[in-house]
Parts: structure tokens; C-alpha cells; sequence
């Protein structure tokens, strides 16, 4: 195999399925409504929870970090906070209850009614997830849910179900992160009444 043949592969096959997808994603009018979501509530003064396993983990980081620091505008630090991002509650709650309440037991203290939590799901089936979304709604909460795989079962607990419509991991987290991205940058316009 030679150099253009490298450079056709890529191109033609890994380049062109990721824009696709990106492309249906964009229409997505779940997206506008989940800015519009947060930002009221934020407006409101209550917070943005975020959790997910992996990559999602390490994204639910990214997005916390976009609100509290900034994404392109200097302002107010946004109230948000990543769930995946504390060792000794995250080995605690996983080897002295269950791994599948690592979140959900983090929610009980800290969500509260009108707050925006977020569960992030490459897969939509992570049992973790599923009970943070669940005690969320119980505490009053709007979730959120940034989903793969047709959303599997976590869209039946989300608020807003944001599903990319892919099987494949790699290319539902690239969408992941361009979807974020756009949310981020509009949000902070909307709490600044910044217009286009």
C-alpha cells in the first residue's frame, strides 16, 4: 500500500462517514432545545451536572470546564460541575456500594429542582447513568441526555434525548464534541444577550 492509497482510505471512507453524521446531527432541533433549556435555568440560578463513563467521562470534564472557565467570551463563571472527576468518591461509592451507583449517589446530595443534569452515553444503555437520570427527575431536575445507538434505553429518562445516529463509538464521540461545542458557544451568547 502507498501513500495515496493511505490518503484515499482515509478520506473516502473515515473522513466521509464522520461528516455525514455530523450533518444529520446539525438539524437536530433537540440541540436548540437543550441551549434554550439550560440557559433558562442557569438564568435562574441553578446549576449544570455532568457525568458519563470513558471518553464520556473525559467529555462530561470538557463541557464543565467550557462553563465554568469559557468557551470564546470572557464573563461570569457558569455553575457546572463533572461527577467524574473525584477518586475517593468515585473508588469509594464503587467499592463500598456498586459501580452502578457511582453517579446516582453523587446526585442524591447535589442536584436540586430546576438544575440541568446531563448523562453522556456512547452506547445509551450504562446502568450508572440510567440511575442518575432517575434520582435527577426525582429531585426535581430536567436531564439530558448526549446519546449514541439510537439513544437505547437511557433516552426513556432523558428530559431532551441529543442521539447521533451511528453504531460506531470513535464517530459518536467526535459528534459529541462538536455538539457540545456549538451548546457551549451559544449558550454563553444567551446569557450575555449577545445576538448573531
Amino acid at each position: 500500500m502507498n501513500n495515496d492509497d493511505t490518503i484515499d482510505i482515509i478520506s473516502n471512507s473515515i473522513l466521509s462517514s464522520s461528516s455525514q453524521i455530523k450533518e444529520c446531527i446539525f438539524l437536530s432541533p433537540q440541540i436548540y432545545h437543550a441551549i434554550k433549556t439550560i440557559a433558562n435555568s442557569l438564568k435562574k440560578g441553578k446549576k449544570v451536572v455532568l457525568f458519563g463513563n470513558g471518553g464520556s467521562a473525559a467529555d462530561a470534564q470538557h463541557i464543565a470546564a467550557e462553563l465554568v472557565g469559557k468557551f470564546k467570551i470572557k464573563r461570569k463563571s457558569i455553575p457546572a460541575i463533572s461527577l467524574t472527576t473525584d477518586s475517593s468518591i468515585l473508588t469509594s461509592i464503587s467499592n463500598d456500594m456498586s459501580f452502578d451507583q457511582v453517579f446516582s449517589r453523587q446526585c442524591e446530595s447535589l442536584v436540586l429542582k430546576d438544575d440541568i443534569v446531563i448523562g453522556i452515553s456512547t452506547s445509551g444503555k450504562s446502568t450508572n447513568i440510567k440511575k442518575a437520570l432517575q434520582l435527577s427527575k426525582k429531585n426535581g431536575a430536567t436531564t439530558i441526555g448526549l446519546l449514541g445507538n439510537k439513544g437505547g434505553f437511557l433516552k426513556n429518562y432523558c428530559d431532551i434525548s441529543i442521539i447521533v445516529n451511528s453504531s460506531s463509538t470513535p464517530k459518536i464521540q467526535e459528534c459529541h464534541r462538536v455538539i457540545y461545542h456549538i451548546m457551549c458557544e451559544h449558550i454563553e451568547k444567551i446569557l450575555l444577550d449577545i445576538k448573531k
